[in-house]
């Protein structure tokens, strides 16, 4: 594993991190409220940060979502790259990315993710989709929004199309949210309707790793079109919300380390009987360990990316990264709030706007145990084909 940075994921590091830092002051994320800052969002798009992502990779956005973390900037980053860029170049037809790709691109287009799946949407057999979905992240600022139906089928609907309803939410962080209305709504299905037959000879690792035994014998025995089109559809579905989770996972890095940074120079200037706080020994240790979880979200989300990057299976990386971030992400938002002391429980500190983005990100995409859940079962599947080998080598 090598995760060093290429040139061009450092130079677009680098840009990020100027942009994000000179223009996402507290100030103007004050004026912003609960939504996006649309000046923000302008500049990152000329700067060609957004159409860099598909020549930088996954790695390369992590990288990019790090920077956005680390000073919590209110644009619509993540999602229209996940969900827009990403998942139309990877799944998309050739057509799909020849129309869809450049508006992306530039920003002109923004695209939001009704992920994960949760039942709520269903897809009649002419492509209307109908049901709802809780909350959105950014999309109010969408105009293409990602929608996964209960069979994991993948959507793009237009936000101002017939039949599409969206009605403004307030979330934990303020990610200018919505709920979505579907009734009888015209969807285009990502990667067309005979993306199966076009794709059939190409099995990738991302997706084969981590299928039940029952679940590969069951694919290998496909036969009628409606059975190849649902196993298509679990392919993607399960990629783009990996990708997701990785990405995420990114983000969370990045405000862990914004959060802890705050506290450090707090720490370091507050004085308490002569001594600045940071000498104190229990102060020590809880920025220590909020250190370290900081890096372990850093590290798997890296080694998720990198996989993915390089075609090697990242399922279970993509997991193991969404759960540190989950996890470890909530402990160390509390640990930035906590070494603040009372100054943390001031709702217009920095500090606070960083304890609400880790909260979100905390449950976004899965909670800890929901995730660990899906790992265990995930691991649990890729071992049955081993047990049953290793039965049959017994028993001769």
């Amino acid at each position: 594993m090598d995760f060093t940075p290429t040139e061009e994921q450092t130079a677009a590091q680098g840009l990020a991190a100027r942009i994000f830092r000179d223009l996402s002051t507290h100030e103007r994320l004050v004026a912003a409220g609960t939504g996006s800052d649309t000046e923000l969002w302008k500049e990152l798009c000329a700067a060609g940060l957004t159409a860099a992502v598909e020549e930088i990779g996954l790695l390369g956005l992590v990288l990019l979502l790090e920077e956005q973390g680390r000073v919590t900037a209110q644009v619509p980053f993540a999602s229209s790259c996940v969900y827009g860029l990403l998942a139309v170049a990877e799944h998309g037809t050739d057509e799909q990315r020849e129309r869809l790709l450049p508006a992306l691109r530039d920003g002109t287009e923004v695209a939001a993710g009704a992920f994960p799946a949760r039942g709520g949407i269903r897809a009649d057999g002419e492509g209307r989709l109908s049901g709802s979905v809780p909350y959105v992240p950014w999309l109010r600022d969408a105009s293409l929004v990602l929608v996964a139906d209960a069979e994991h089928g993948l959507w793009i609907v237009r936000t101002d199309g017939p039949g599409v309803r969206t009605e403004p939410v307030e979330t934990t962080a303020p990610w200018s949210a919505a709920r979505l209305v579907l009734d009888g709504a015209p969807g285009e299905r990502l990667g067309g309707a005979g993306a199966y037959e076009e794709g059939r000879a190409e099995a990738t690792p991302a997706y084969e790793e981590g299928r039940s035994y029952e679940d590969r014998r069951a694919r290998e025995d496909v036969r009628t079109r409606e059975d190849a089109r649902a196993c298509e559809d679990a392919r993607a579905y399960e990629r783009v919300l990996a990708v997701s989770r990785i990405a995420f996972a990114g983000l969370q890095a990045g405000v862990c380390a914004g959060s802890l940074a705050l506290a450090v120079a707090h720490t370091n200037t507050r004085e308490q009987f002569g001594r600045p706080l940071s000498t104190k020994q229990a102060v020590l240790m809880r920025a220590a360990d909020a250190h370290m979880d900081t890096e372990a979200i850093r590290v798997t989300a890296y080694e998720a990316a990198w996989r993915r990057d390089t075609g090697l299976p990242y399922r279970r990386q993509a997991l193991t990264a969404a759960w540190w971030a989950s996890e470890a992400g909530k402990r160390v938002v509390h640990a930035g709030q906590h070494l603040h002391g009372g100054t943390g429980a001031d709702l217009d500190h920095p500090v606070h706007r960083h304890f609400l983005w880790g909260r979100q990100l905390d449950a976004h995409l899965g909670c800890g145990s929901e995730v660990l859940q899906e790992l265990g079962e995930l691991l649990a599947s890729v071992e049955e084909p081993v047990r049953a080998a290793a039965t049959e080598e017994g028993a001769e």
